[in-house]
C-alpha cells in the first residue's frame, strides 16, 4: 500500500454552503472518507465535520481524483441528496488527460464492470457478470501524444472512468492502478478532475450548478 500523505493546505476548500448542503473542492491525495487504518483517519469528510458537525458524505471521489464533492447537512438532507444520486439526477462532468490521441472527437464506452477481487480495490471489465457501466467522452484537445477529454459518467461504478479509459487503450496519465509504465510516469498524480456538478436543491428545487477549474497539469 502506498504511504498516505494527504495535502495539508488548504485544509478545506468550500465552494458553497447553506443549511442543507456543502460543496467542497477535494484535492488529489486526500481520502473522501476515513480508512480503517488509523493512519488514514484524515479525510475530506472528517475535515468538513471539524467545521460543520452535521456534514455527511453523499458520494465519493477516489483518493487520487480531485474536484467537486457535495455533502449533506444532517440526516434528512442526506436521504434527499442520496436519492438524487441513486436516481441519476445529478449531472457530473470530469476532465481527464489520457495517453495517446483518439481518432474520433466523441463517443461512449459501454462495458460492464466488477471488482477484481484478488486485486481489490482494482476493478475490471467482465462481460458476463459485470454491472452495466456507461461513460460518454468528448475530445477537447490533443498534442499528439496525450489528449484532454471531457468525461460524463452515466452510471457511477467504482473506478469507472479509469477502467473505461484503460479499456479504450487510453489510460489516464498518472493512474497508479491502470496506466502502463509510460502513462504512469507522464504525470505526478492521477489527471482526473471532477470539474462540474449540477442538481436540484433538495429544499428549494432550484437548479444548482458548480464548477472547479482543473490544475495546470491538465493543460496541453
Amino acid at each position: 500500500m502506498r504511504p498516505y500523505n494527504p495535502p495539508a493546505d488548504p485544509r478545506l476548500s468550500v465552494i458553497y454552503v447553506d443549511d442543507a448542503l456543502l460543496v467542497l473542492n477535494k484535492p488529489s491525495g486526500l481520502l473522501s472518507v476515513p480508512g480503517r487504518d488509523p493512519a488514514h483517519r484524515d479525510s475530506l469528510a472528517s475535515r468538513a465535520q471539524e467545521a460543520y458537525a452535521d456534514a455527511l458524505i453523499v458520494h465519493r471521489l477516489d483518493m487520487d481524483t480531485s474536484g467537486l464533492v457535495v455533502m449533506a447537512r444532517g440526516a434528512d438532507m442526506h436521504r434527499k441528496l442520496s436519492a438524487l444520486f441513486q436516481q441519476r439526477a445529478v449531472d457530473k462532468t470530469y476532465l481527464a488527460r489520457v495517453w495517446g490521441e483518439l481518432e474520433q472527437d466523441s463517443g461512449e464506452v459501454d462495458l460492464p464492470l466488477i471488482c477484481d477481487w484478488p486485486n481489490r480495490p482494482r476493478q475490471k471489465v467482465d462481460l458476463e457478470v459485470g454491472k452495466p457501466s456507461l461513460t460518454r467522452w468528448k475530445k477537447l484537445s490533443t498534442d499528439g501524444k496525450t489528449s484532454l477529454l471531457e468525461l460524463t459518467p452515466i452510471t457511477g461504478r467504482s473506478h469507472q472512468l479509469r477502467v473505461h479509459m484503460q479499456a479504450m487503450g487510453h489510460p489516464i496519465l498518472g493512474d497508479p492502478f491502470y496506466a502502463h509504465p509510460e502513462a504512469l510516469a507522464a504525470a505526478s498524480r492521477l489527471l482526473l478532475h471532477a470539474t462540474e456538478l449540477a442538481f436540484e436543491h433538495p429544499l428549494s428545487g432550484q437548479r444548482m450548478a458548480f464548477s472547479s477549474p482543473a490544475a495546470a497539469e491538465f493543460e496541453l
